[in-house]
């Protein structure tokens, strides 16, 4: 277990990582990271949420307090991304676990099209 323990620790690290100098992305590692573990993809993908709310809580103070936050456009977001957050959340367990993967895979393709473009 200890073994586990600290590859666990080090995929953390890494998940906060990315999600920290990019601003979110986190997830799209924490997905694949504790599927690896073992996680079933519905409960990997509620996991990988849990995980980074600790994680964009403390970088987004990071960035406030460097005066990095536009907040007329964070409430907004913000609110718009929580909304979405909760719909997203009580649709997952609806969802067959293939469409989840197969819908995450997409996701995960578009935005690295995107990036790369």
């Amino acid at each position: 277990m200890r073994g586990k323990r600290w590859r666990y620790f080090a995929g953390g690290g890494a998940v906060g990582a990315v999600n920290g100098l990019f601003g979110g992305g986190g997830g799209m590692l924490a997905v694949p990271l504790l599927e690896r573990a073992g996680l079933q993809a519905k409960r990997a993908h509620a996991t990988a949420i849990a995980v980074i709310l600790p994680t964009s809580i403390a970088s987004g103070i990071v960035y406030a307090v460097s005066g990095l936050v536009p907040v007329p456009i964070l409430v907004p977001v913000a609110l718009g991304v929580t909304l979405g957050g909760f719909l997203g959340a009580k649709l997952l367990p609806l969802l067959p676990v293939r469409i989840v993967e197969i819908l995450f895979g997409v996701l995960m393709l578009a935005a690295g099209v995107r990036m790369a473009l």
